[in-house]
């Protein structure tokens, strides 16, 4: 791998009945299915706009074959390990620098609103610290990233309000200098899409063009599971 800072994707199959809980409770599961698929597209075309190297970390080995079929350029698949998200994040984290990445950026799926300048801000501010972090509205982060290997993050309170907090307190307990780049949001509820639909609304980007479509269609009353 090359110095430069790698684009690393955590990514779930979209599966009917799975994930997006709080959107499907509200909207229906066949809303949060499609919702899912349409979050994760916003996250490839991230990854085509990457100028660094890209991975694609799928939830299991199992999905490791779905995982290589969704990009049309060279990029590595890098299946998580079992465990909570911060075993998942210290396994592929490890196994990358092994293989010679030094400033590595994690982000999920649920962060549309992430623009070309978000990313450009993330990497800049990788380039001059230990640690960076987006914080989210809800107290979690919609992108970290680390220019040296992560602490240990299994024992972290993740999917909680106190995770920004007790994952920065970690980083800075164990000697790392950590910046934080503009909030962002977390996209999990139905409150959540209303704001997409307000957010997007000039985003001119192909994927987000297709969920804020999406959104409106959800919100007449259109899609039904």
């Amino acid at each position: 791998m090359s110095q430069q800072t790698t684009l690393v994707i955590f990514c779930k199959r979209p599966l009917y009945g799975q994930g997006k809980q709080r959107i499907a409770a509200t909207l229906g599961k066949g809303a949060a299915y499609q919702i899912a698929c349409a979050l994760l597209n916003c996250a490839l075309e991230d990854a085509r706009g990457w100028p660094g190297l890209v991975v694609l970390s799928p939830g299991s080995e199992s999905d490791r074959e779905w995982a290589e079929d969704l990009l049309l350029f060279n990029y590595q698949v890098v299946p998580q390990c079992e465990g909570n998200l911060g075993l998942k994040l210290n396994y592929v984290d490890q196994l990358l620098r092994k293989q010679g990445a030094s400033r590595l950026l994690f982000v999920g799926t649920d962060a549309p609103e992430h623009t070309e300048q978000c990313y450009l801000q993330f990497d800049q501010l990788l380039q001059q610290h230990d640690i960076v972090l987006s914080p989210a509205a809800d107290g979690g982060v919609t992108a970290m990233g680390g220019s040296c290997p992560w602490p240990r993050l299994d024992s972290l309170p993740w999917s909680t309000p106190q995770l920004g907090e007790q994952l920065a307190g970690a980083c800075k307990d164990s000697g790392f200098q950590v910046a934080f780049s503009s909030a962002g949001y977390d996209v999990d509820t139905e409150a959540d899409l209303r704001r997409l639909r307000e957010s997007l609304t000039n985003d001119l980007r192909p994927a987000r063009r297709q969920l804020l479509q999406l959104i409106q269609v959800l919100f007449d009353g259109k899609v039904k599971d």
